[in-house]
Parts: structure tokens; C-alpha cells; sequence
């Protein structure tokens, strides 16, 4: 997706020294005590900086504030989407058109601090590509707190990233980092997984949550059903999307087990005498789980043979450095 821009709010190509990059979605109250604060603290932090907000449709007065401060601040540039895209559209645009050696996200309700922007910085500094952040202390009512650490203990215990936060808009990217992210859907929830599997480091920092002076959560009850979902695509995509086959082939003989050991035992117990088997749901059941194990095994080989075409005519990945021989 194209970032959709206003005329008069141009998207320069000089390098920067931080981009920050703010989804905003009905935050009108919030955005002029964000840009307030953020100015003095990115004054203190680098040369050249500028503020991008990415308003995703807002049906609010948040467009007309984000003008207002685009004329009063110089650093404030500006993206808006004709509806409601998502948030992982929202920060793949912004990431787009950021022109920052750092770029650092963070959401437009004041829960998250501007002042803190400097600790993340300084873990980069230190050798991490991307920081996120950690609210160790959350503001928030219990039904929304139980359900997150719940869903980062999952995701730590199938990814192997021990980050406690993995969901925090919070969060700080060299640039190649953030660029070379493709969101889609809801999988800006599970950046650091993406950062992580593509072999950069990832680190987090404490961070203070404010509780919300204005507006409401956008998230509601159904966040969870979507994320475990969500959460499934990406360890498919970020353990097996070049191993399809150990995926798909390791559920077949896992079913296939299962089915060929309710054969074998209603074998056996037709040898023994018991001659009724044809009719029990067990046999049924049996049969069933062998076919399902070959469709399955078929599938991850099926899928190694689209992979195996697609890697060669793809660009090697993952390659940090380079040395050529000296001529």
C-alpha cells in the first residue's frame, strides 16, 4: 500500500538522524501535548529529527490537528489513509516514508513517555538493533493484563524470544530493521519475533505506562482470539516458511501414528475373535487419521518443490558483510 498523502504535507528524502513514527487513530485531544514534549527530548537526542504521524482514518478532529501542528512545528510531516487500515498498515507506511538512521514508535494516547525515548536509544547504541519496550507496570483493568501476560508467556514459550512485552507500540529500530518489515494483517503485534528471526538483535527496556487521560481502547474482546491466530502464522512463517515439509510433514506422521495404531490394535483384536470391527466409530477413525497423515506429508513435499523453485531465483538473505578477493 502507497502512503496516502496530503498535498501540502511533501515527504522529503534527507537523511535524519531519529524518525518518529506515531499510528494515530481518533487521538485528537492528545496530539499537541505529545508533539510538546517530544520536541525537547529529540532536541536532546539528535541534530535532525522530525515527527511522522500516520492518521489511519480517524473520524475524529485528529486530521485537522495534525495540519495545524504541521504549520506551527516544522518537524511534523504527515500521512493519512482514506479509512481505517489497520495499525500494521499505519506503521508499514510510516516505516516507508521515515527518513531517520533511527526510527522509534509509539502510540499518540500519551500512555507511552516521551522522556523514556533515551533509554531505548542508548540499548542501540550498546548493539541492538531494536528495542522494545516493557511494561513491567501496567495501568490497565485486569481483563486486559491477565489475558496479555498469558499470550507473552505462549509466545515466549513456542518463539524462544524471553521478551515480557512483545506487544509494546513502544519500541526503537535502526533503520534497515524497521524497512525491511512486511506487515500485514495484525503482525505488527509480533515485530520483534519477525526482527528476531531475520537475525538481528533484539533487546527491551522498562518503560512507564501512564493510565489514558483521553479517549478509549481501540482493542476489544476479540484481540485475544485474533492474536492466537496471529501468533500461530508467524511462528509457521518464522520457523518453518523455508522448511515447510518438517512442518506439515511432522503433523502427517504425528497422525499417522495415531491412525495406524488404532488400525493395528483393531487388527489384533480381530485375530483374537472380536469380529465386529467394520462397524466401530474406532475404525472409522483409524482410517481417517492414516488418509489425513498422507495428505499431510504430500502437502510439505508439494510445498518444498514451490520453495526449492522460489529460493532460486530469489536473492541470497541474511547477509550482513561481505569480503571479496583482493585483485
Amino acid at each position: 500500500m502507497k502512503p496516502l498523502l496530503a498535498p501540502e504535507l511533501p515527504l522529503e528524502d534527507e537523511p535524519l538522524d531519529i524518525s518518529v513514527v506515531v499510528p494515530v487513530y481518533d487521538e485528537e485531544a492528545s496530539l499537541e501535548e505529545l508533539v510538546r514534549r517530544l520536541q525537547p527530548v529529540l532536541e536532546g537526542v539528535g541534530e535532525d529529527f522530525e515527527v511522522l504521524f500516520v492518521d489511519d482514518g480517524s473520524k475524529d478532529g485528529s486530521w485537522g490537528m495534525i495540519r495545524r501542528l504541521h504549520r506551527e512545528f516544522p518537524f511534523v510531516r504527515a500521512i493519512r489513509h482514506r479509512r481505517n487500515f489497520g495499525k500494521a498498515a499505519a506503521l508499514a507506511n510510516g516505516f516507508s516514508a521515515a527518513r531517520g538512521r533511527l526510527i522509534v514508535t509509539m502510540d499518540a494516547d500519551l500512555q507511552d513517555q516521551p522522556e523514556e525515548i533515551p533509554k531505548f536509544l542508548e540499548k542501540i547504541a550498546a548493539g541492538a538493533d531494536m528495542v522494545s519496550g516493557w511494561k513491567q507496570r501496567r495501568h490497565d483493568p485486569i481483563d486486559k493484563t491477565l489475558p496479555s501476560r498469558g499470550f507473552n508467556f505462549v509466545a515466549r514459550c513456542l518463539t524462544g524470544l524471553k521478551l515480557h512485552d512483545i506487544n509494546c507500540g513502544f519500541k526503537a529500530y535502526r533503520s534497515e530493521v524497521a524497512k525491511g518489515l512486511k506487515l500485514y494483517g495484525e503482525m505488527h503485534r509480533f515485530i520483534p519475533i519477525l526482527a528476531d528471526a531475520d537475525g538481528y538483535k533484539v533487546d527491551e527496556v522498562v518503560v512507564e505506562h501512564s493510565p489514558r487521560q483521553h479517549g478509549q481502547s481501540k482493542y476489544g474482546a476479540t484481540r485475544m482470539i485474533k492474536g492466537a491466530l496471529d501468533l500461530l502464522t508467524t511462528v509457521v512463517l518464522t520457523r518453518y516458511l523455508r522448511r515447510p515439509a518438517h512442518f506439515f510433514g511432522g503433523l502427517g506422521l504425528l497422525v499417522g501414528v495415531v491412525g495406524m495404531g488404532i488400525l493395528v490394535y483393531l487388527s489384533v483384536g480381530w485375530f483374537l475373535g472380536y469380529k465386529g470391527i467394520g462397524t466401530r466409530p474406532l475404525f472409522f477413525f483409524g482410517i481417517l487419521g492414516t488418509l489425513l497423515s498422507a495428505q499431510l506429508i504430500s502437502l510439505g513435499l508439494i510445498a518444498e518443490l514451490v520453495l526449492a523453485r522460489t529460493v532460486r531465483l530469489e536473492p541470497r538473505a541474511g547477509i550482513i558483510e561481505k569480503l571479496d578477493s583482493r585483485s
